[in-house]
């Protein structure tokens, strides 16, 4: 179940990047808020993002022995949701916005952390 859960999360992640590399405004359009200045920073977020899922996919063939791409994943699905908490809270972003962090990062965090669970029960350390 892992495996399938790494690559859903992979294709949905190069997928999602594609189309903020291709279309940067689009998100900002939907969501009713200006349009960035630098759309190729959005872009750049883009391209990790993709970057990700690549991750993801590979991560998919042994969740266990690639649980580093895992936990880093998990913490940046940790991480976004904080900075968009902050960017809503100072009237950066929109409500609107955060159906980017929902698909992104929360839908993610419980198969995340059961993977990383795996992973700590088989070896009781992320050290190994």
């Amino acid at each position: 179940m892992n495996n399938i859960v790494l690559k859903l999360a992979g294709i949905y992640n190069i997928l999602w990047g594609a189309l903020v590399i291709f279309f940067p405004t689009l998100m900002f359009d939907l969501a009713g808020m200006e349009r960035p200045n630098y759309p190729e920073l959005w872009q750049c977020v883009g391209m990790i993002v993709g970057v990700y899922g690549l991750g993801y996919w590979i991560a998919a063939s042994d969740p266990i022995k690639h649980f580093p791409i895992v936990l880093v994943g998990f913490l940046g699905k940790i991480f976004g949701p904080i900075g968009f908490a902050q960017a809503l809270w100072t009237g950066r972003f929109t409500p609107v916005f955060g159906i980017n962090i929902l698909f992104n990062d929360l839908i993610w965090w419980i198969p995340f952390f059961l993977i990383l669970k795996s992973k700590w029960d088989k070896d009781k350390s992320f050290l190994k």
